[in-house]
């Protein structure tokens, strides 16, 4: 995992926790709710191909 990866990971989190606190406090918690799912997806995306990378090179050293 790249230090990149950390990165972009906190910067998301950080963009949906205060868009979720602005959302949450002109009350607009359905929307609220909404963009934290956002959130969770696209880090899930993003994981998905960090783990997928590790399973390719775990195939290459052991030559499965």
């Amino acid at each position: 995992m790249d230090f990149d990866f950390v990165i972009k990971a906190a910067g998301i989190g950080m963009l949906v926790a205060v868009t979720c606190q602005i959302l949450s406090r002109i009350g607009r918690e359905d929307q609220s709710s909404l963009v934290s799912l956002a959130g969770i997806v696209a880090l899930l995306l993003m994981l998905i191909n960090e783990i997928a990378s590790l399973v390719e090179a775990v195939r290459g050293i052991f030559g499965i």
